[in-house]
């Protein structure tokens, strides 16, 4: 969408190469931000506004200096390059409906996302990756919507072995019923990958997908966070809910890999995120095929069949959508395989690591945390040209309809 020019005072100033040139009245037009920008003034401009652009890690100086090239259809005639700037007629503001990121505050890692997204999405860029290839992933929990205290998925599994203890009291005294009805958290951390598969597996099996999905649906509509006293669907960040509608919308095919369970995820990541649920990478359940009289039926059977987590992860993308991504979004120790192996691939990568920054707004926590510990991954993030996202201070607004 072209950005119209304003029309402030009188003056226009006419830069050349060997500087400013001269003064007109004359009204520019428009400038359409889909052509690149030339080499010289982009150059100018960003430095003098940005002198630290040489410290910051290679894959922000390589998207940031993706689009200092010439542009036919805005450098000709030559050596004549034109600038509309303060004393007359300037760039206008973009109206809030334009800007792609309005819950963003102006921050390097604001810059960051928009350097990389226009880097890919221009032809003639050198970092140019057709829409094909532009594949996004993005974490669930912590990443796109509050984790804390617990998992969702988490607080769903205690409601529903409550509901299957009333049912059959005996069901208490297994160690995981035992733990979640004692909200015991350590009792859970010992119960190990095995011992929470197996809880899983018991609160989660022995029905269709269907069944499951209504029940998982139910219980969304009713749940409400224990701080925020609000439905968990609807504490999703508006600023990742931003980012991905603004990747939708220059080509990119965006996706959920989490280490929650799949069906639990695709209940609301379309109505949460626009993203379907044939673009949910996730945690999976066994299924079996079953006829059921004349009915051909899917069945969840009680035992978990894969874990989309960890080094889990990008062997889910891999068989899931087969294709290396250029850009990945995480928040935790979980995710830090796949951000290595999405930034590991040829050609121009992006890896976005959200930081839980702000006790105020939502919670703050990283290394020592029980839940999306971010340790190794915070870390290694500088050498590894990794964007730390800083909740606090990168973020106007975190849950739809809250402002700092």
């Amino acid at each position: 969408m072209p950005i119209a020019l304003r029309l402030v005072g009188v003056a226009v100033v006419i830069l050349t190469p060997g500087g400013v040139a001269t003064a007109t009245f004359r009204l520019l037009g428009s400038y359409d931000p889909s052509h690149p920008i030339p080499y010289e003034l982009l150059r100018s401009k960003y430095e003098s506004n940005r002198p630290d652009i040489a410290e910051r890690p290679p894959s922000f100086r390589r998207s940031a200096d993706c689009r200092l090239q010439d542009s036919p259809a805005m450098t000709a005639p030559r050596p004549t390059v034109l600038l509309a700037l303060v004393f007359g007629i300037g760039l206008a503001a973009p109206a809030q409906a334009d800007d792609p990121l309005p819950s963003w505050n102006d921050s390097p890692a604001r810059e960051a996302i928009i350097a990389f997204v226009e880097a890919v999405t221009t032809e003639g860029s050198p970092d140019f990756v057709p829409p094909g290839d532009r594949i996004a992933v993005f974490d669930n929990d912590g990443a796109l919507w509050c984790e804390r205290p617990v998992y969702v998925q988490a607080a769903f599994i205690a409601d529903r072995v409550a509901a299957m203890v009333e049912d059959d009291p005996t069901l208490a005294e297994r160690p995981g019923f035992k733990a979640v009805l004692d909200r015991d958290l350590k009792a859970l951390a010992d119960l190990g990958e095995a011992g929470i598969a197996d809880l899983v597996a018991a609160t989660h099996g022995g029905m269709t997908p269907e069944a499951f999905e209504a029940m998982a649906r139910d219980w969304l509509a009713t749940a409400r966070h224990p701080r925020f006293d609000r439905p968990y669907t609807e504490l999703t960040y508006q600023p990742m809910v931003e980012l991905v509608d603004f990747l939708r919308g220059h080509g990119f095919s965006t996706f959920i890999v989490t280490g929650g369970g799949v069906e639990f995820v695709r209940t609301f990541a379309e109505p949460a995120y626009g993203i379907p649920t044939q673009q949910v990478v996730g945690s999976t359940i066994a299924l079996r095929f079953e006829m059921q009289g004349d009915e051909p039926t899917i069945v969840r059977e009680p035992r978990i069949s894969f874990i989309d987590d960890g080094p889990g992860k990008p062997v889910g993308i891999q068989s899931h959508i087969g294709r290396r991504p250029i850009l990945a979004v995480g928040n935790s120790d979980g995710d830090y395989e796949m951000l290595r192996w999405t930034t590991a691939g040829a050609g121009p990568r992006l890896g976005l690591i959200v930081h839980h920054t702000d006790a105020d707004r939502e919670y703050a926590y990283d290394r020592e945390s029980p839940v999306g510990r971010l340790d190794r991954a915070l870390d290694e993030a500088p050498d590894r040209g990794w964007v730390v996202i800083d909740m606090k201070r990168d973020w106007e607004s975190i849950f739809p309809g809250s402002s700092r």
